[in-house]
């Protein structure tokens, strides 16, 4: 499981184990590894900035639980059933260790899912999808390492300074199962493009300008369809370097992510113009989340209630302080009217 990687013409090697540790004889893989850290680091990212989203931590917990899981079953059965392998039993179809995930997958699982879970949870989808998008890239970023670690998910041949070698790669591109891009030829000999790393950079550099554009927002989904076309963009590129990809047409040599990623960039640019025109004059108004507590008194009470004013929202372009600040005041405030709606004679002046 150990493999000599090398970068010819930057004069380095690495000696890789696949393996990071293991327990009680189980190994546990740097891949999993690297995507345990991508997602932990994405749920940093939400837990912190969920209230200028105006999405209740709390509630967030179970549609992230469910997202999660579903992205990581959809991303494999996506995979299964693009792939050219034979898959015998059902175990064999949900073994995720042997490898075998596919992003987009995950990504069209999880915002499903989760979506749903939103509706359950009466957490805001679209607040919701915006952060998650965030969390994708922090994740995808973290994640892509593990295929460094498993020497997988590497181009065709390269002459540029950073074309990597390894025997896995040799031994891969002498393989049947090689999807060579059209009119290239390849050379198992020769260094491979780091397909990896290109899209690690994409999702860091995409995380950065969304981070710059957080407070500029204009519509609840802006970050969400702005997530799209960004990494749609890279992976239709990225992807046609590749060796490993997954075909739909494969006398054509028509891509299976290339097809998704143009479509999520074409809709993405069409609908952030519209909504841009839109909401153009229309500064975006983030409602302030109530928290568990005052959630949990308003069903037990009789009737709608609902609470509104100028104190119940911010603009996205607050900072995360007046965020805290207000969305803790306001939760107060409601907790103040759901005590007089709960008693109402402790309201009653006592006659003298």
């Amino acid at each position: 499981m150990t493999n000599l990687v090398q970068f010819p013409g930057l004069g380095l090697s690495f000696e890789l184990d696949r393996v990071a540790f293991s327990i009680g004889g189980m190994n546990i893989y740097w891949y999993g590894v690297c995507i345990a850290v991508g997602m932990c680091l994405a749920l940093v990212f939400a837990f912190r900035h969920s209230v200028e989203f105006g999405v209740d931590a709390d509630a967030m917990v179970d549609v992230i639980l469910i997202g999660v899981v579903m992205g990581i079953l959809c991303a494999r059965l996506y995979y299964v059933a693009l792939s050219p392998y034979q898959y015998h039993s059902l175990k064999d179809v949900l073994a995720i260790r042997d490898g075998g995930l596919a992003i987009y997958g995950g990504i069209i699982g999880a915002f499903l899912f989760g979506g749903l879970a939103c509706k359950w949870r009466k957490v805001p989808v679209l607040p919701m999808f915006d952060l998650a998008a965030m969390g994708f890239l922090i994740g995808q970023g973290c994640g892509r390492w593990g295929n460094f670690f498993n020497q997988e998910a590497f181009g065709c041949n390269t002459t540029l300074p950073w074309g990597m070698y390894s025997q896995a790669t040799h031994d891969y591109l002498t393989s049947s199962v090689v999807t060579v891009p059209k009119g290239v030829t390849i050379d198992p000999n020769l260094p491979v493009h780091p397909t990896f790393l290109y899209e690690s950079i994409w999702c860091f550099v995409g995380l950065f300008l969304l981070m710059r554009y957080l407070k500029k927002r204009r519509f609840a989904g802006d970050i969400a369809l702005r997530y799209l076309v960004w990494y749609g963009a890279g992976r239709f590129w990225i992807e046609a370097l590749r060796t490993d990809s997954l075909l739909l047409v494969p006398s054509i040599g028509l891509r299976v992510s290339q097809l998704v990623a143009g479509i999520a960039v074409v809709g993405g640019v069409i609908a952030e113009i519209l909504l841009t025109r839109k909401f153009r004059d229309k500064p975006l108004m983030v409602e302030l989340p109530l928290n568990s507590e005052n959630r949990a008194r308003m069903k037990k009470l009789d009737g709608p209630t609902t609470f509104a004013g100028t104190d119940a929202a911010l603009p996205a372009s607050a900072s995360r302080a007046e965020f805290v600040e207000k969305t803790a005041a306001w939760n107060e405030t409601v907790k103040e009217a759901l005590d007089r709606r709960e008693h109402p004679e402790k309201n009653e002046k006592n006659p003298e």
